[in-house]
């Protein structure tokens, strides 16, 4: 499903050497499995995910989701974007909600980059709040919701699209232990189909509810 292969990523200052964050970073994650990204803060974990799902873009390396390149090939920003906006969701610590959208127009967010009918998709938004508990909020703006309940919106935007992997950096970093335990088990539990997902954390309650703990040291995994 998810194909990372030898990413290196160096950030560059004029008239210092690269600084290396990451160093030849390879994995996969197959269909339906749950990978759970640890290490120290500053190791590179948010970095990694974010060049996984084509936010930012490795010094050399390749990402593939279902054998289609992000950064290689003609064509290579189109296709991140498509490949973004259709089969990769996003759930951040810090939500990222529009404060100025209801809780319903903030998980629609994602189908307003593609040709999705408006009321199929509102059905499909308020379907997926139902799922993690909101459904009597509907009207609701972010400001009006506790951390959980904002973060649940951003499980059910992330889910939107029907993508095919979803890329978590610490989901629970913000919340109690006891809400983040409640937003674990809807990560994998809601979850429609088969879902890769990588999830960055320093929580080891939520490593341990994965299928494999990766470990960014020196810029390279340990498995």
């Amino acid at each position: 499903m998810l194909e990372v292969a030898d990413i290196v990523k160096e950030y560059r200052l004029p008239g210092q050497k690269p600084i290396r964050v990451l160093d030849g970073v390879s994995f996969s994650v197959a269909a339906g499995e749950h990978v759970a990204v640890v290490g120290r803060s500053g190791a590179g974990k948010t970095t990694l995910l974010n060049i996984v799902g084509g936010l930012d873009k490795p010094t050399s390396g390749d990402v593939r989701l279902g054998g289609e390149s992000l950064f290689c090939g003609f064509g290579a920003a189109r296709r991140r974007s498509r490949l973004r906006a259709t089969k990769i969701g996003f759930i951040f610590q810090s939500y990222h909600l529009m404060p100025e959208l209801d809780i319903v127009e903030n998980v629609l967010l994602p189908s307003m980059t593609g040709r999705a009918r408006v009321p199929a998709a509102r059905a499909r938004a308020k379907e997926l709040l139902a799922k993690v508990g909101l459904g009597d909020r509907l009207r609701h703006l972010p400001a009006e919701l506790s951390g959980g309940e904002q973060q649940r919106v951003a499980l059910a935007r992330a889910l939107m699209c029907r993508p095919e992997v979803i890329l978590a950096d610490e989901p629970t970093g913000n919340l109690d232990a006891l809400t983040g335990a409640e937003i674990l088990k809807l990560l994998f539990e809601v979850n429609e189909t088969p879902i890769a997902c990588v999830m960055v954390t320093h929580s080891a309650e939520a490593a341990a509810r994965c299928d494999r703990v990766l470990k960014l040291d020196g810029g390279r995994l340990i498995t």
